[in-house]
């Protein structure tokens, strides 16, 4: 709950975070994959919400601020285009009923505990179609730090269990921490044979 109130309160400016800026990887995927459903897991104020639903994806938006959520809302409007955003937490998505081709993840994921990464990844594997993707962008945690944020390479393994990595693309963050684009793949049933 006090995580979500100091989430909340950095929308009231500028998060760190929230660049406005779509980042070349999601517009990679874009013009690499035909338009399908998406859905932003931690979609902030919807820049790339409002992206995929400009390049012709039936998008849906999660974050847990619920003023980020109002900056997206208005965003979409202001646009003209469709989109489905909503306040909750990615960790507890038992109510999104729909499916989705692609799961977008911009530094949602590696905020995340060791138990909230589990319920994430078994929410993501209940959403994912079959042969569905998860671009996810995460830094790594500097040096022995035993807490989130940042990722450890036993998450990557731990997500490689259950996904199959299509590519990585290892570089810094803006404050020089180690970070990666990861594209996974959720396996059509053909493929566990």
């Amino acid at each position: 709950m006090f995580r979500c109130l100091i989430f909340n309160a950095w929308y009231f400016r500028r998060p760190p975070w929230d660049s406005g800026i779509t980042p070349p990887e999601l517009f990679e995927f874009i013009n690499s994959h035909p338009a399908g459903s998406a859905i932003d897991l931690g979609c902030g104020s919807g820049t790339n919400v409002l992206t995929l639903a400009k390049a012709g994806w039936r998008v849906t938006g999660v974050d847990f601020a619920a003023r980020a959520i109002r900056i997206a809302k208005r965003k979409i409007a202001d646009a003209g285009v469709k989109a489905n955003l909503l306040v909750g937490d990615v960790t507890r998505l038992s109510w999104i009923r729909e499916s989705f081709d692609l799961a977008l993840d911009i530094g949602c994921f590696h905020g995340l505990s060791a138990s909230g990464m589990r319920d994430y990844l078994f929410q993501l594997n209940r959403i994912l179609v079959p042969g569905g993707f998860w671009l996810m962008y995460g830094f790594f945690r500097p040096g022995s730090r035993p807490t989130p944020p940042g990722l450890v390479e036993a998450d990557i393994d731990l997500i490689s269990s259950q996904l199959t990595l299509v590519s990585r693309r290892d570089g810094f963050d803006r404050r020089q921490r180690p970070s990666a684009w990861l594209l996974f793949r959720k396996p059509e049933p053909k493929d566990l044979h």
